[in-house]
Order: C-alpha cells, then structure tokens, then sequence
C-alpha cells in the first residue's frame, strides 16, 4: 500500500487540452526539419573526432582525418530520402578557405589562400545526393585570402564557377549564405582584422553579384553564431540585403573544446530553453533591422565541436525534439540540423550510417507532424507542442515531452488518439523503443513499421523522461481543414 501511495504522489497535477480550440500561432516551410553535410566532409580533411574513437582513458582530442563521405551509399540515401522534403546545407567553418577546383581530378595542394579543395566531381555527388533524396540545396563560399584582390576585397570569381558549374549539370541552389559565422573571422580564415565594416562592404558585392548571377537563389544572412557585440554589428551591415535572416545555435562548447556540461542537465527546463533565449535576440534584430524577413536556423546541435558522447544517445532526442517544437511555435522557418552523418551529433552514425535516436525522433516528427502550428500549453516538466496533423485533413499531432526524471504526468484529451511514446532503458543509451519495441533496421536496411496504439479520451499518463506523439483523427480544429 505504500508503495502505491507513493505512485500515486508521483503524478502531476492533470491538464486538459482542447484540440478542437487551439488556435493557429505560425507556419512553418515544409522543409523545416533539414540537415547538415559539412563541406569538410564532402572534400574530406580534418573534423570533429567521435569520442568512440579515442583511445580510453584520453583526453578528448578534437579533430581526425576522414576521407569524403560516401553520398551514393544506399543507406544514406535511403535514410536521407525518408526525411524529404528538406534541405541539404554544404557549408562550415571549412567552406570559407575551400577551393572550387573546377576540375575533376583535385591540384597537388590547395593554391594560395586557401586550405582545401573541393572538385567537381564532388559536387556533382552532391548534386546528384540532393536529387536523389529530395534535398534542396543551401550552401555559403569561400572568403579566404585567395578569393580577394589586392586591395582585400572579396571577389565573385570561385563563386561564379561554382554557380556555373551546378547550372550545367542540372543542380540547383536554393539559398546561399555568403560565409560561414563571420563573427569568428580569425577561426573562418578571413582576412586579419575582419571587421563589421569589412564584412558589410563585401556582403554587398556579394548581393549585387547574386541578384545578377542567380536571382532566384534566396539571400540568408548573416549566418552568426554569437549573441554578443559581433554579431549585432554583422546583422546591421547586411540587413538590408537579406532575404531571409540566418543563424547559428549551439547552448555550450562540447568537452572536446573545454565545455563542462554533464548528461545530467540534458533534460533541464533551463537547458531546454536556451534555443529560445537565442531566437529572442535574433527576432528582436530581425524586427528591429530587417522587418517580415523569415528566419531560418542554418546550424544547430547538442553542442558545438562535434557534440558531447551523449549527443549520439536519447539524452539528447528531448532537446532535438523540443527545439523544434519550440522554434516552430516561434514562426522559425527552417531548423538545420548538424550533421546528418558525422562525429558525435550525426543522426546517422558516421562509420555505418546506421540511425541513432534522433533519427527516428525526426522520422516520426516528418510523418505526423504537418507545417499549421497551433497553440498548445507548455508548463515546467510537462512541453506540449501542436501542429495539424500531416497529410491528415482534420487531423491534429500533438508532441508531448515529460522531462522530468521521476514525476508522470496527466494530460487529458477530449478525444480519441493514436499513442507513438519514445523511451529508453538508459537515457544514455543508443537504442530507443517506440511503443515498447527498439527501434532497428531489419534485413536489407527494411524500415521498421512507426505505428500508434489506440489511447481511449480522458487522462493520458507520461511516464518519467519520455516522449510522445499523439495525432487525432476529426479534431474539429478549424486551422485544419
């Protein structure tokens, strides 16, 4: 008896939501779940080194050689093409000092002012792997020394070829970004003392030389990763010029960079609402600089340099999740996650591209979840996100995350639903169960059925440190019809 007293204590006080109510609050681009292959992962070189892969006991080392990833792998493509539509973002700190070769077979060494070299060869596997699986293309160029005249002005030259290039062959880019984070010119490779005013002048050769080159490319900017002094001064620079507004999240530095986070505030209210506290500031800009603009999330993950171990396990699905239920809420366009296949914070393991619990986290939120967003209620321990449902006239997806690590929690619906719950014997595990069952490729890469289980009106109970979806068939929400 007692222990059921204590049970019972451990449910939280119910709420009731009324899906036939809620209200709309925003729409989201239909390619609002996208991804990340980094440049240096195109070309190959040196990038964030997996934590699996030093040798025990050592400290964490920060980069490792990988050759060019694989994009003509069937498991890539197969997994990639099921999160479609989307869009693919070539970019990264390497992008801006990489050299469009133009040719297919790569120079002895990258030439002057530049650190890697990227043929065409390699982009046309792009190009073909953005087709293949339904991926539009979005992308930034270099900016080294070697693009620039003797004054240190930019230069539209390497982006022109490369622009050329993907027109001959049947690509197409849908957004570009003029470099990559250019409030950290010293670790972009731009020129020493890069300033803002720098920055503005060749921002705006780059507009006139995209708006005549490519119009129909959208113009994001300004790509910045800080909330700080630097980041306003680019924003203000080259607000007039944007099309959309762009830019880069990360809540911490990962151990590989000296961060100090723990597994054990990977659930917290206050970590999970750090992605909102950085859009704050970025809507403020954009309202105050660039009004109307939409905003896109160009790059984002558990943390930056690769992510922490944990990043690869469920620990981490509650912020992926939640980030996008909270940033779509907010009227955040496209969130872009980094990588699809590389390092700690992949979706996809980069050795075996076999999925990690993010993946199907993604996978479920592609499948039920639709672009109307609706207001749902979010309290401490309990965040529930509402979009109508997709491809479902009428119906309605509910995301539900208990974040608390002991304490259920009550949510009551009015209506029936189809309950997809998200759990883990160990939330630092790589496996995740949906419904009770792990989550697995089966024999030739077969996907595994993603199906509900019928949950009755009335009360629904979350247990502790899990996620669902609910979707309601005839919700009666106008917003969905």
């Amino acid at each position: 008896m007692a222990a059921v007293f204590v049970y019972a204590r451990a449910t939280a006080a119910e709420a009731t939501l009324d899906v036939a109510t809620m209200p709309r609050v925003a729409t989201i681009d239909p390619r609002f779940q996208s991804y990340n292959i980094e440049m240096v992962e195109v070309t190959g070189g040196q990038f964030w080194k997996p934590y699996a892969a030093a040798r025990p006991g050592a400290k964490p080392e920060r980069f490792a050689a990988r050759t060019p990833i694989d994009l003509h792998d069937g498991r890539l493509r197969k997994l990639a093409a099921a999160l479609a539509p989307a869009y693919l973002r070539v970019s990264g700190t390497w992008a801006n000092s990489t050299f469009f070769a133009d040719s297919d077979a790569p120079p002895a060494a990258p030439p002057a002012g530049f650190k890697g070299v990227l043929t065409r060869r390699q982009w046309r596997d792009v190009i073909d792997f953005s087709l293949a699986v339904g991926a539009a293309i979005v992308t930034s160029f270099a900016i080294s020394t070697g693009t620039r005249d003797a004054g240190g002005r930019w230069t539209s030259e390497q982006a022109g070829q490369l622009l050329a290039f993907t027109k001959s062959t049947g690509g197409q880019i849908a957004a570009a970004e003029f470099m990559n984070e250019p409030d950290l010119p010293a670790i972009g490779s731009a020129p020493e003392h890069y300033a803002a005013a720098a920055y503005g002048r060749d921002f705006a050769t780059f507009r006139a030389f995209m708006k005549e080159a490519a119009p129909d490319v959208t113009i994001l900017g300004p790509g910045t990763i800080g909330t700080g002094a630097d980041a306003r001064a680019r924003f203000t620079v080259s607000a007039q010029g944007i099309d959309a507004v762009s830019y880069h999240h990360y809540g911490a530095l990962s151990a590989r960079c000296a961060g100090d986070r723990t597994a054990t505030q990977a659930l917290s209210d206050q970590w999970l609402s750090r992605t909102g506290r950085t859009f704050a500031l970025y809507r403020a800009l954009r309202d105050r600089l660039a009004p109307g603009k939409p905003i896109w999330l160009t790059e984002t993950a558990e943390t930056a340099c690769g992510g922490n171990p944990w990043a690869a396990t469920f620990t981490d699905t509650f912020r992926y999740l939640d980030q996008l239920g909270r940033l779509a809420k907010a009227g955040v366009q496209v969130v872009m996650h980094n990588t699809l296949a590389a390092s700690d914070y992949g979706l996809l393991d980069e050795e075996n591209h076999l999925p990690r619990p993010n993946y199907w986290a993604a996978l479920l939120w592609r499948r039920l979840m639709g672009t109307t967003v609706l207001d749902a209620r979010e309290q401490p321990g309990l965040h529930v996100y509402a979009h109508c449902a997709r491809d479902t006239p009428d119906g309605i997806a509910l995301l539900v995350i208990n974040n608390d690590r002991r304490m259920r929690r009550r949510l009551t619906l009015p209506a029936a639903s189809q309950r997809y719950t998200l759990a883990s014997e160990r939330l630092v595990d790589g496996n995740v169960r949906l419904n009770g069952s792990t989550l697995a490729l089966g024999p030739s890469d077969q996907m595994p059925a993603l199906n509900g289980e019928p949950a009755p009106a009335g009360a629904i109970i979350f247990a502790p440190a899990t996620i669902t979806f609910l979707t309601v068939a005839n919700a009666g929400n106008a917003d969905c019809r």
